[in-house]
């Protein structure tokens, strides 16, 4: 009986296996998803920014705003490196995921 209790066990667990992978990669394409979001970081606060881009957490998000603020609109994401604190691998790390308004 034991061994019928455990080869029964062992057979649902080999055909629920492929559910619950799937499920955790459905899950895991999803919160990737949301990474990899467009930020706008002429119009974006500093929480959005600091939440959606790599490397910047509130102070250097800060630091965006206030020269957003101070000298206007980036044309580019290339002239984020022009904000302190903010170096060429921050910018190549976010990229993908920095876009500019006009």
């Amino acid at each position: 009986m034991k061994h019928l209790l455990s080869s029964i066990l062992f057979v649902l667990a080999l055909v629920t296996a492929p559910t619950v992978l799937s499920a955790s990669q459905d899950a895991s394409q999803s919160s990737e998803q949301v990474e990899t979001r467009s930020v706008d970081i002429n119009t974006a606060s500093v929480q959005i920014l600091s939440e959606q881009l790599r490397g910047i957490g509130p102070a250097k998000a800060k630091a965006i705003v206030d020269y957003r603020q101070k000298h206007g609109k980036f044309a580019s994401p290339d002239d984020l490196v022009e904000v302190k604190g903010i170096g060429a691998s921050t910018l190549e790390k976010n990229r993908d995921r920095i876009n500019v308004s006009s």
